[in-house]
């Protein structure tokens, strides 16, 4: 059969132990991200250099977040169809290509189109990375290994304008994309030399728009994602509507608000390294319940902050919102990993549509975050927002998910991977 791969008895457990492939899941993942932050230090200087409005230079970030969202929903289907490896090198060769047209554009909207095509190579390991996680590791440890990944991804992001801020004082923004570019081929050449194909058997018969028909008529599939999307749309909204907030409501400086903002980017981090001690031990039902419980109390004492007028003063808006972003940590690795478990052959269109919707609908959010802090004078508003998603996502978890009482799905889950497990 085409694109059937064959593992000796063992080879998954290798690779699932394997250092250098769990190094490579990072970086792979963490190529595009990273990316974005480091430019966006250099706005400034793009809008001066080019004689263009800072609105324009805006879009090297905003058509780079595009890029990223069509991306997933493209090479997902084709890292299940043509396998993992091909998919990820085609994507970081398109990324290398498009970095050193960066690095020669003459003008601001060559530079953008150039981000476009960064964004939409890069990406293709963050949707690919959630695949290879479900092909190697069993279906207990996935969350946990996607918020390790997501743990350690969060520190690059963390660093990254930083870095980005110091190469273009040091060198100007060119060397910026000069970064990228050796980054994207240090990566690519690790992939080819040391991570596998780990693409799961396909059954005959088996193709895209089968994969995409069965995980439509999934209602654990479709609950499972609807709760991610829902759960990534309150750090989206949140980060929209937060500038304003802090800068014009509050009248704080705009570096006092970073300061600020890190904060629940840590709260985010601490529930992700909480999830990769517990998620072992725990289902992952029990865990997004818990995320849940945690962004609803969370969510709940902002809104109370809000009406009694105490969330004037960030530490109050920002202490309540990191009991949120903790919870929101537990509830976006449980859900995707739910997400991509259904159909575990169909690993990379499940976690594609996945980080589509959620790149595509935060874009909007993130716009709707903004007009809610930039037209009111209160927090009211903005924490109403929070803890009107935060109860969607419970909703979708009552109404949408099948129950575990119903354990058909996960025996018929388990009875697939066996039968898999066999034909390798």
């Amino acid at each position: 059969m085409h694109g059937m791969i064959s593992r000796p008895p063992g080879a998954a457990t290798n690779i699932a132990t394997s250092r250098v492939v769990l190094l490579l899941l990072v970086v792979m993942t963490g190529v595009a991200p990273i990316s974005l932050y480091m430019l966006v230090p250099a706005l400034p200087v793009l809008a001066t250099n080019f004689g263009s409005d800072i609105s324009i230079a805006q879009m090297t970030v905003s058509l780079y977040m595009v890029g990223i969202a069509l991306s997933q929903l493209i090479m997902g289907p084709l890292s299940d169809r043509f396998g993992r490896r091909p998919v990820l090198l085609g994507g970081l060769a398109l990324m290398v290509a498009a970095s050193v047209a960066c690095i020669f554009a003459q003008t601001l909207p060559q530079l953008i189109a150039a981000r476009f095509f960064q964004a939409l190579g890069g990406a293709a390991g963050m949707v690919v990375s959630r695949a290879i996680i479900r092909d190697i590791y069993e279906r207990d440890r996935v969350a946990s290994m996607i918020s390790l990944v997501v743990a350690a991804l969060m520190i690059g992001q963390m660093v990254s304008p930083l870095t980005g801020g110091l190469i273009e004082t040091a060198f100007g923004w060119r060397a910026i994309f000069y970064a990228i570019t050796i980054a994207a081929i240090i990566v690519a050449v690790g992939i080819a030399l040391a991570l596998p194909e780990t693409r799961r058997t396909r059954a005959a018969g088996s193709g895209f728009r089968r994969d995409v028909g069965m995980l439509i008529k999934s209602r654990a599939f479709v609950g499972y994602v609807m709760c991610q999307v829902l759960a990534s749309q309150i750090i989206f909204t949140f980060a929209g509507g937060g500038p304003y907030i802090v800068v014009t409501q509050m009248g704080r400086s705009s570096a006092e608000y970073g300061a600020w903002f890190a904060t629940t980017g840590f709260a985010f981090l601490v529930g992700n390294l909480l999830c990769v001690r517990y998620a072992p031990r725990h289902s992952l039902e029990n865990l997004i319940w818990f995320g849940l419980a945690l962004q609803l109390c969370g969510s709940v004492a902002n809104l109370l902050w809000s009406l009694i007028g105490w969330n004037e003063a960030p530490a109050w808006l920002f202490g309540t919102q990191m009991i949120v972003m903790a919870g929101n940590a537990f509830v976006m690795a449980n859900s995707a990993a739910g997400a991509i478990s259904i159909r575990p052959e169909a690993a990379g269109t499940a976690s594609g549509a996945m980080g589509f919707l959620q790149q595509g609908i935060g874009a909007l959010m993130s716009q709707f975050g903004a007009y809610l802090g930039g037209h009111s004078a209160t927090t009211l508003p903005l924490t109403s927002a929070v803890l009107a998603i935060s109860l969607l996502c419970a909703c979708v978890m009552i109404f949408v998910v099948p129950r575990r009482e119903v354990v058909v799905s996960e025996a018929l889950i388990g009875q697939a991977e066996e039968e898999e497990t066999g034909m390798m």
